[in-house]
């Protein structure tokens, strides 16, 4: 992705240098699976989180230490600062030609864990987006799992991807979308709840096309393989990719995300067509 040189956003919160002040979660272990399980890339799945983590919030406060970060995290950090542009570009854009107000979300990047309004999270929650305070949370190792552990392909448009994804999420929030889904799910059985996540999860995903076709026009971002490193990491992070590799079978009523098919379909809808009006992913459940 070409990417050096182009505006940085502001609004990135980098709290690596800093150690965990305050409580932080404990038991990583089969609590980490369960995490990864429900909230890979978390979105809306993140508030359903918060009375889990709550309950197991039983770590002890540190106090807070900081350190200089390394050249490499700074590199990190001005590459997340020119993807939020972009992000910030883009959505302005169609939101102004919408007659509507773009507000701006925030990206936290953390280390180990970190505290939210949608509750307490570890690096286990994999990226999320917090709705209670419009922000991004990453610890951006979780990339690195994402190739060792899930066996996708990695590279800077893989993490692009995700970060458009969750500001799928922030667009959902400030058009009222993620309210309506969560109206929706009140009354249903759990597995037509999931459905209604899943549509929530693909639409995010076909935002991140949507936001990959503006950028390609307006900044010619794209290099050789980033489409797909984006495919490879939509891929790897399918209910059923993950349930088979961490579980050996699936169980397609528990999805709350979707396959490894209809993330790819939906992100690559979102780039060849730049529509919105053709993401409405919740008609696919009529």
């Amino acid at each position: 992705m070409k990417w050096i040189g182009r505006r940085q956003s502001d609004n990135v919160d980098d709290r690596r240098g800093m150690s965990s002040g305050g409580k932080t979660i404990v038991g990583g272990g089969i609590i980490g699976i369960i995490i990864v399980l429900i909230n890979v890339f978390g979105g809306e799945n993140a508030q359903m989180l918060t009375p889990v983590l709550e309950q197991l919030n039983q770590g002890q406060s540190a106090p807070t230490e900081q350190r200089d970060l390394t050249a490499k995290e700074l590199e990190e950090q001005a590459f997340i600062k020119t993807v939020l542009a972009d992000n910030e570009d883009v959505w302005t854009k169609i939101f102004n030609e919408n007659n509507l107000n773009y507000i701006k979300p925030n990206i936290v990047l953390f280390s180990g864990a970190v505290g939210t309004e949608c509750g307490n999270a570890t690096s286990d929650s994999g990226p999320f987006y917090c709705p209670a305070d419009q922000k991004v949370y990453m610890d951006l190792t979780f990339f690195e799992e994402l190739k060792t552990r899930f066996g996708a392909q990695g590279g800077d448009f893989a993490t692009a991807y995700v970060i458009a994804h969750e500001i799928g999420h922030h667009v959902q929030t400030l058009l009222g979308t993620s309210d309506k889904m969560r109206q929706m799910q009140q009354g249903k059985s759990k597995a037509e709840a999931n459905k209604l996540s899943v549509a929530l999860e693909l639409q995010a995903d076909f935002y991140a096309g949507v936001w990959t076709h503006y950028n390609q026009q307006m900044n010619n971002i794209l290099e050789d393989g980033d489409l797909d490193e984006a495919l490879s990491a939509a891929h790897a992070v399918g209910d059923d990719a993950i349930q088979s590799k961490m579980q050996g079978h699936i169980v397609p009523e528990s999805f709350t995300h979707g396959t490894s098919q209809q993330r790819k379909y939906w992100f690559m809808k979102g780039y060849k067509t730049g529509d919105l009006k053709q993401g409405n992913t919740f008609d696919e459940l009529r």
